[in-house]
């Protein structure tokens, strides 16, 4: 007899082992014909898979988001199979889910086309119309090497070498007669697979390495139904229409180029929103006692051996000489600041030490993986540590906790959500100090009353995180801020203070920062507000404009009156139309535009119009100064 309890608590008992299928063809026909898979005591299995034991199961369907995930591998198998119908000469590699899709990787000499696209996604819809049922058996290892060498599937071979020999096994899924190996699960029938789309094709090498073969790997989205799939590309209509980087050409905020990977050249009015940007964070650091402080850009190879970084990051850092020493670019803040706090002897009593600093970072970010200013070599860090004790945890964490919403909120977003990032493999340190770094950070968010989500094995490999996820105007997340707890680099680095007892103890590092890459948030910023920026972070805030050269010496003196007070104004004297003024700064997305004409002129006001196109009345360059500072969110 065999037991299967359900989530609900519920239990069935049957006299044999019995497949997922089978199990909710009990329950009902409904359950069964939307079966994708289920999970066997937290293990994903495919539907026709046995269950022997005594289980808990839970049966997935397209309503749950790993049912939807099935749902996307099954679309990558489903592109290898009209594929090699439409191109025999193609190889097939590897096809994983990634956020919202999937992508398969192929070999094939001849570049794929727009028209190719097209081709293959019509084929794949011929195929779903079919209704064909997805077949997995579990096969030889010995048989799966001569299927793929039969078929001259190169990599599917190179891939079954990887395995080692202690894989004597693997599934194979038959989709008609093309075969994929796998380990599943995947949709027990194709009809589970019509909300899909391809969407682009790009570029990819063999096992990610610029220095092996060059492979072509096609995108596409699944959802559970068309509406989800119709909504999805909706979405990325809109963030093609919110891309930071076509809006910062269009508003001339920054530029890269190809003699500069990964590096961003700010022109004056993005570099205005950086200072913004720095000195509204500046104030944060001031206002929660943190010293602001800056440490050097390259620092020897030894440091970064001793702080742990050399054995978890050396492929992503980059490096120099001189007088045969080598150095290393900073890719963190942390060993630096260590290297402050050990410079003199610190009592109990000074704790908690903060420090902060808009550090620069490099790090050597495969060129494939770089995306505008989202995704660079070279960036900036609202970097902070906390040396403390360990009875101090709780309260620097909740306080940090409380400045990063106020932050978050004062840049317009409102939809943040919390997860704690536990110990990965590899790690630093024994099992007993991460089991009271996680400790310490679960105790301070209950403190803070939030609710968290866990993510195991995506910690730092010196200690557990919180990570803040923010969802933009289009429901978008991203993750922002951090908080780390770190037991690890304070001892290996030979930071210390004296103790209640007069003894020489580590103190606790926190490693925090609200907005993260300086780079990375503007541009998060330029598509969150469209390049529609609140008043007080706009590059321009407003431009005053004249009607006739009658006027022109009013609108230098508004201009000039606003530029002493610190406001971000432009003056436009050319002599065009005031409908063609109006509507170029408003393409620009300039907050206000001011006009003077002879009235305004005569009464020493200025007629306030909105980008919006809201006429807001005359008003006084002093009133108009005001309304200003009341936006600010300082």
């Amino acid at each position: 007899m065999i037991t299967i309890t359900l989530p609900d608590g519920s239990r069935r008992e049957f006299d044999a082992p019995v497949t997922v299928m089978q199990v909710a063809q009990s329950i009902g026909p409904g359950l069964a014909k939307a079966t994708v898979a289920g999970k066997v005591d937290g293990r994903q299995v495919d539907a026709c898979d046995l269950i022997d034991h005594d289980a808990s199961l839970q049966i997935l369907t397209p309503k749950d988001p790993e049912g939807v995930e099935i749902i996307r591998h099954s679309c990558a198998h489903l592109v290898g199979h009209a594929v090699k119908q439409l191109y025999p000469d193609a190889k097939m590699v590897i096809g994983p889910v990634i956020e919202d899709g999937f992508y398969y990787d192929v070999w094939r000499e001849q570049p794929f086309t727009p028209d190719d696209m097209a081709a293959i996604e019509q084929r794949m819809r011929e195929l779903i119309d079919t209704e064909y049922d997805v077949i997995k058996r579990m096969t030889p290892r010995e048989e799966v090497v001569e299927a793929f060498s039969a078929r001259g599937e190169d990599y599917k071979l190179r891939l079954i070498e990887d395995m080692g020999p202690e894989v004597t096994a693997m599934g194979l899924y038959h989709h008609q007669e093309y075969l994929d190996m796998c380990r599943g699960p995947h949709v027990p029938n194709t009809r589970f697979l019509k909300a899909f789309k391809l969407l682009r094709i790009s570029g990819a090498y063999w096992r990610g390495d610029a220095k092996n073969e060059q492979l072509q790997r096609i995108y596409g989205t699944a959802w559970a139904d068309s509406k989800q799939l119709k909504a999805y590309i909706q979405r990325m209509e809109e963030a093609e229409k919110r891309d930071h980087r076509r809006i910062g050409r269009a508003q001339d905020l920054f530029h890269l180029q190809e003699e500069a990977p990964g590096l961003v050249f700010w022109h004056p009015k993005g570099w205005a929103v950086w200072q913004v940007v720095e000195q509204y964070m500046r104030g944060v650091y001031r206002d929660s006692g943190y010293q602001e402080v800056r440490c050097p850009q390259i620092l020897d190879v030894s440091l970064w051996q001793k702080s742990g970084h050399w054995d978890n990051y050396k492929e992503n850092m980059f490096f120099t000489e001189s007088e045969k020493r080598t150095y290393a670019l900073k890719p963190m803040n942390c060993p630096g600041h260590v290297q402050v706090f050990n410079h003199g002897l610190h009592s109990y009593r000074d704790l908690p030490i903060r420090y902060g600093e808009f550090g620069a970072c490099h790090r050597n970010e495969p060129s494939g993986a770089l995306h505008g200013i989202l995704r660079v070599r070279g960036f900036t860090q609202d970097d902070g540590h906390v040396f403390c004790t360990e009875g101090q945890i709780e309260a620097e964490v909740t306080a940090f906790h409380a400045q990063a919403m106020k932050v978050y909120a004062d840049f317009g977003f409102t939809d943040v959500q919390v997860k704690l990032a536990l110990r990965p493999e590899p790690r630093l340190g024994d099992d007993a100090t991460w089991d009271k770094a996680e400790a310490a950070l679960r105790a301070a968010l209950r403190a803070a009353g939030v609710e968290w989500e866990e993510l195991p094995g995506e910690g730092a490999f010196y200690g557990p995180k919180i990570e803040y996820h923010l969802r933009d105007a289009i429901g978008r997340t991203w993750q922002l801020g951090t908080m780390q707890v770190d037991f690890m680099m304070p001892g290996r680095l030979g930071a210390e203070y004296i103790d209640e007892g007069s003894q020489r103890r580590h103190p606790v590092m926190l490693h925090r920062a609200i907005v993260g890459s300086m780079e990375r948030f503007i541009g998060i910023l330029i598509e969150h507000h469209e390049g529609r920026f609140p008043a007080w972070l706009a590059p321009v805030q407003a431009v005053v404009m004249n009607i006739t050269d009658a006027q022109a010496d009013a609108v230098r003196e508004a201009r000039q009156t606003l530029a002493a007070q610190g406001f971000r104004v432009e003056a436009d004297l050319r002599n065009e139309k005031i409908g063609y003024k109006i509507r170029e700064h408003t393409l620009q997305r300039v907050p206000y535009l001011l006009v003077v004409g002879d009235r305004e002129k005569e009464n020493g006001q200025v007629a306030v119009r909105s980008r919006e196109g809201e006429d807001l009345g005359s008003m006084t360059v002093a009133e108009f100064a005001e309304r200003l500072r009341n936006e600010d969110v300082h």
